[in-house]
């Protein structure tokens, strides 16, 4: 009997291996989900909303440029975000077999210098960009940068050589600062070791390491497209209850979660293909103007006929997606590298 090491990673390949594309972005992230029983593998670990909480911590990778999950690995709620790192990443790119990867972003989570010399050290290094945490060093380093460039109101970046006490070289960070009365909703993180500085504290910061030679807002605006992975992992929750499934038993969750993440990729391929939208919808938005329309078959003569409920203004676009369906002359979609 196949084991879910065998299965699941047979269906990515497979899966992947039929998507024309190449050279593209991988995002990786965890996500914790909530548990309020005793299922193998709950346990309590680091909870922001609910601490004290047992949960899971699952492990996940993106292919950013088709907005699909590339691997999945379910965890003890204990497991800090980069635990398993180095198993977890060959063994996503085992999914994507022989494609490129043109870059990698991962969350302060991944800061570590174990992952930084994993993705150098390849014999194909691998680009990352990823976001520093705020330590104390870290923000020592912050304070004492004197040249930024500024972007936009109340944006200014600066790029500059790290030495980690923990790092045997020096690596480049870029450095992003924005004005808490210019801009009140920025994201960034204000530096509690300078909180009685005026100037300082006056700043929300962000942080990323990087290998790339790209100027700095090109990296900085490079890193801040991650921000739609967060928004994959709400769709998982919100319209596929990822975070509703468990079991009692460990690797019984870990299936049903695999085969919701196998249900939301073929969605995804479903909503890039067939779908003549820029913006692409939500699975509960096409449930209601795709999925769950009134219907029946009648027949006439020798053919059977396919009747819809849908008002006028909305036949031509169940129709275009009829043609869509047809027009397609490969299985899967192209992505140009």
């Amino acid at each position: 009997m196949e084991t879910n090491d065998q299965v699941f990673p047979a269906f990515y390949k497979w899966f992947f291996d039929n998507l024309s594309f190449d050279n593209y972005t991988l995002d990786f992230d965890s996500s914790v989900i909530t548990r309020y029983g005793d299922q193998e593998g709950a346990a309590v670990g680091y909870h922001a909303r609910k601490p004290g909480r047992k949960s899971h911590h699952p492990l996940m990778a993106f292919v950013a440029d088709v907005q699909m999950v590339a691997n999945f690995w379910l965890r003890s709620g204990d497991a800090h975000t980069a635990n398993n790192f180095e198993a977890f990443m060959e063994s996503t790119l085992a999914n994507l077999q022989n494609k490129q990867i043109g870059l990698l972003r991962a969350d302060s989570g991944f800061y570590s210098k174990k992952i930084f010399e994993l993705l150098e050290n390849r014999t194909s290094p691998i680009s990352y960009i990823i976001a520093c945490p705020m330590y104390t060093t870290i923000q020592r380093h912050i304070q004492s940068q004197k040249t930024w460039i500024q972007l936009d109101n109340g944006i200014e970046i600066c790029a500059t050589q790290y030495q980690s006490p923990m790092w045997n070289e020096p690596r480049r960070l870029i450095i992003v600062r924005q004005e808490i009365k210019e801009r009140p909703k920025a994201t960034g993180k204000t530096l509690p070791l300078f909180e009685d500085d005026e100037v300082i504290s006056g700043y929300r910061h962000s942080c990323y390491a990087t290998n790339l030679k790209l100027p700095a807002a090109k990296v900085w605006r490079l890193y801040r497209g991650r921000a739609n992975c967060e928004n994959q992992i709400k769709e998982l929750k919100y319209d596929y209850a990822v975070d509703k499934i468990n079991q009692n038993s460990f690797d019984a969750t870990e299936t049903t979660m695999n085969f919701i993440m196998i249900a939301y990729n073929l969605m995804s391929l479903f909503k890039q293909v067939v779908i003549p939208s820029k913006a692409k919808p939500m699975l509960k938005t096409i449930r209601y103007t795709t999925l769950n329309i009134g219907s029946y078959i009648v027949k006439n003569g020798r053919d059977r006929v396919l009747k819809m409920s849908l008002q006028m203004k909305r036949r031509k676009w169940i129709t275009q997606l009829w043609s869509n369906i047809e027009n397609i002359k490969q299985p899967f979609i192209v992505i140009d590298s």
